[in-house]
């Protein structure tokens, strides 16, 4: 199995604290996260130990990601451990004070794979987290009109030492 790196990153017209507070909303996320549903699991709904569920899919049919939080640092960032039948590995999202009304994401995930189907499903998640965060980003701009957002993406894989 090999460790494979995914990132990417972009800003957002908004402070900190009302990005963080956006995306602490667990069950929300399905507002903006394409063709997914997340819900809680646990009896506490933010903080190390949340569990959460995360189905993206049409009908029936999809991928269920569970995931637990690992680390919690308001409004910086949250880390979870992926510990699903399918997806395992780890995520991130960080978030950086660019200036007081400006915030750049920085979305990650270190997925356990066989580098061989990490690649091949590599486009379809990039476009997939890209959209999805794109759409995020949307739900804060004041004015529609600016351009686009930008976004850096960073993919990697490295085999796993035994």
């Amino acid at each position: 199995m090999s460790s494979n790196h995914i990132a990417i990153s972009l800003k957002i017209d908004a402070p900190i604290q009302k990005v963080w507070d956006s995306l602490a909303q667990w069950e929300k996320q399905g507002e903006w996260m394409l063709q997914t549903k997340v819900s809680v699991t646990s009896e506490i709904t933010e903080g190390v130990g949340t569990s959460i569920n995360a189905f993206t899919g049409i009908g029936p049919l999809g991928v269920l990601d569970s995931m637990t939080v690992t680390a919690w640092q308001p409004p910086h960032t949250c880390d979870v451990l992926h510990t699903g039948k399918i997806i395992k590995g780890t995520g991130r999202f960080h978030l950086r004070e660019l200036n007081a009304q400006t915030t750049i994401f920085d979305w990650s995930e270190e997925v356990i794979a066989p580098r061989l189907i990490f690649l091949v499903m590599l486009p379809a998640l990039y476009i997939g987290v890209r959209i999805s965060l794109s759409r995020f980003a949307r739900t804060f701009r004041r004015n529609r009109s600016k351009g686009r957002i930008p976004f850096l993406c960073r993919a990697q894989s490295f085999q796993r030492g035994v």
